[in-house]
């Protein structure tokens, strides 16, 4: 599994390749995970890059990403498998038409793979060309306890249990990635089966760093700007705060509209690229705007 990273530092070449602006110190989780077989446990504000080094770990080492996407009342069978009931019935009729066929032959057709859906815990468990897939388990603080304590015994030994055909173990564990954006407390059983790190927002350098891989084309000076005024509004008592991916987003809006510098009327058109509520957006207006931009540009001018 780690045959391609070889060390830490690998692991931040990896992921740079990829566009993906790696610490050391997430870098060292990373690797530890690959190394040891672990999950990997991400809490952090929305839009910080939990979710993108899945993606691009996974398009770094060649492997298949599969997203679980959690949400309110996901139980353990919609995130396994279920069975394809519109084709049972089809099934069923045809073999009605026929004649008939006996009961316990028909039971094992229409419990076979061939009416098998697979969701992603099943399809993590299968066997993939190039190697163990990449499992992201995204936002598990929007489901609920059943569906951790389910999770934590699938993630402990690596196999699912369907009651028609039996027990399925993965070959080779899956290089499973949860994240969480906390907005609830994740169950203390299931951190201690992973590796934890908090991913929090990144200083000037290193959200330059990643502005500039993701964003290569924005001149020096907007990045500039952009990145301070990001950082300035994180500072400013919001509802929701701008994430990296905010600060990307924003970014390419402004190339979009040919853009070469900051203003608070360009700020005002744009600003619903960066704040997603009404409230937030409305703390910006009249002359708001003016006044954190003078200030970003007096600590741009000092630094």
């Amino acid at each position: 599994m780690t045959e391609q990273v070889e060390g830490i530092e690998a692991v931040q070449a990896l992921l740079s390749e990829q566009g993906y602006v790696c610490g050391r110190p997430l870098a060292t989780v990373v690797f530890l995970a690959l190394r040891l077989g672990r999950p990997v446990f991400l809490e952090g504000e929305a839009g910080v890059g939990k979710t993108e080094i899945a993606k691009a770990l996974a398009a770094g080492l060649g492997r298949r990403l599969i997203r679980l996407q959690c949400y309110e009342g996901l139980d353990a069978s919609s995130a396994v498998y279920e069975w394809n009931f519109a084709a049972q019935m089809v099934a069923i009729r045809a073999a009605e038409a026929g004649g008939g066929m006996d009961r316990d032959v028909l039971q094992d057709e229409l419990f076979s793979d061939e009416f098998l859906i697979e969701r992603p815990l099943l399809q993590a468990m299968r066997p993939q060309a190039g190697g163990a897939p990449v499992l992201l388990i995204d936002e598990l603080d929007r489901t609920d306890e059943p569906f951790e304590a389910f999770l934590l015994e699938a993630l402990s030994d690596f196999q699912v249990t369907i009651p028609e055909l039996g027990t399925v173990k993965a070959p080779e564990p899956p290089i499973v990635v949860l994240t969480s954006n906390r907005t609830r407390e994740v169950h203390d059983a299931l951190k201690r089966r992973c590796l934890y790190h908090w991913v929090d927002y990144p200083d000037f350098d290193r959200e330059m760093e990643i502005l500039n891989a993701r964003a290569p084309e924005a001149a020096e000076a907007l990045s500039r700007e952009v990145v301070a005024f990001v950082q300035r509004l994180r500072t400013e008592d919001l509802f929701k705060k701008p994430g990296v991916a905010e600060t990307i987003d924003w970014a390419k809006c402004l190339l979009a509209l040919d853009v070469i510098t900051l203003s608070p009327e360009v700020i005002a058109d744009t600003i619903g690229a960066i704040l997603k509520y009404q409230d937030d957006i409305q703390r910006l207006q009249g002359g708001e705007a003016k006044r954190l931009l003078d200030e970003v540009r007096t600590g741009l001018a000092a630094g």
